[in-house]
């Protein structure tokens, strides 16, 4: 699918109104202070995952390797390596975990992707892109397999149990957001639930099984679990922004595809809350015919409702939420490396700050 004439526009507007009266703050954190330490398990997850194209049939294996050699920060997987560097030792199994956990990402994206129609993911063609829906679905539909096929093979059934749940659950929450789709009475508690579905989950189940494997108890696994779901949400809401407030050229992706698509992010519903009849009306007819002039009027009115702003304040509780559990966590039990996964909501949380400016 080629974009376009108003989605090629789409990055120009964004760029020439990313102005905000939030001043940017001072950057004190950059994704190596937090990933560094972790690198040597990030690469071995790297090879785990390039090792499972040998699963797949020959013919397939060039789609599946396409797939599983764009990884984008690893979060996933950042996320096991810092929940079992604070509980205990890295272990083989821990690496295992994340290799399925990304594996399970990854071919969300390839079904995202196909929805979303987008032509770019991570600054190369997406799976689609190149060979076409039907091909991808069904190579999307493999690495989900695969992912269970190799969460059976731990000693006992709680790994695959719980991964195929997740699983479940992250493929529910697709289906309850693309329901969501130019539902302009949708409801906010709806589109955060679809968002704890289709992202927290697995940021939930990377903390779990990290806290899991690494030796901790039932509490401090519930305890993870809580602070994947908090920090999920969180990271979904500021990568739902980078659709209105980012540029292919820093993001790496198709831009524009939630407006082009009707997906109501935040920012949006912001407007939808607050905004008189007339600017919703306005709203709705500018999301459903997006010309260039009418991207224009989408911005006007995320300015005149301050919807960005707000946007990062329901970030920054979120991100709270997460950290309040850590502190709670340090307190208790004196965890180890608590710290690093509370700088990644800090981290975030700059990130966040940085939407809209430059």
């Amino acid at each position: 699918m080629v974009l376009s004439r108003p989605y090629i526009l789409f990055g120009m507007l964004v760029t020439e109104r990313n102005t905000s009266a939030d001043a940017l703050t001072p950057q004190p954190l950059n994704w190596q202070q937090i990933a560094g330490p972790v690198q040597p398990f990030l690469e071995r997850v790297s090879t785990g995952l390039a090792a499972q194209v040998e699963a797949f049939h020959p013919q397939i294996a060039q789609y599946a390797r396409y797939a599983l050699t764009n990884q984008g920060k690893q979060l996933r997987p950042t996320l096991v390596a810092l929940t079992g560097a604070a509980f205990g030792q890295m272990n083989d199994a821990l690496v295992k975990v994340a290799v399925i956990i990304e594996m399970v990402h990854l071919a969300t994206l390839v079904h995202d992707d196909i929805m979303d129609e987008a032509e770019v993911r991570r600054c190369r063609p997406t799976l689609a892109a190149n060979w076409g829906n039907e091909i991808s679905v069904l190579v999307g539909d493999c690495l989900f397999a695969h992912s269970v096929t190799l969460a059976a093979s731990f000693p006992t059934p709680d790994i695959c149990r719980a991964v195929a749940k997740a699983t479940n659950t992250v493929c529910s929450g697709e289906i309850l957001q693309t329901n969501q789709r130019h539902d302009y009475t949708l409801q906010r508690p709806d589109y955060i639930k679809a968002l704890e579905m289709k992202t927290g989950e697995l940021f939930a189940l990377s903390c779990e099984l990290g806290a899991s494997l690494a030796g901790a108890g039932p509490a401090e696994r519930a305890a993870m679990r809580t602070y994947g779901l908090s920090l999920g949400i969180a990271y979904q809401i500021y990568d739902d922004c980078l659709d209105l407030f980012g540029t292919e050229a820093t993001v790496g992706k198709s831009l524009g595809t939630d407006l082009y698509t009707g997906k109501l992010t935040l920012p949006v519903l912001i407007i939808l809350e607050k905004g008189t009849d007339s600017d919703r009306e306005l709203l709705q007819n500018c999301i459903e015919s997006p010309e260039p002039e009418n991207l224009e009027k989408i911005f006007e009115l995320l300015e005149r409702y301050d919807a960005l702003s707000d946007t990062r304040r329901v970030v920054g509780q979120y991100i709270k939420q997460a950290q309040q559990v850590l502190g709670e966590l340090e307190q208790s039990k004196g965890a180890n490396g608590i710290a690093a996964l509370s700088a990644l909501g800090d981290y975030l949380a700059q990130q966040t700050r940085a939407l809209g400016v430059g």
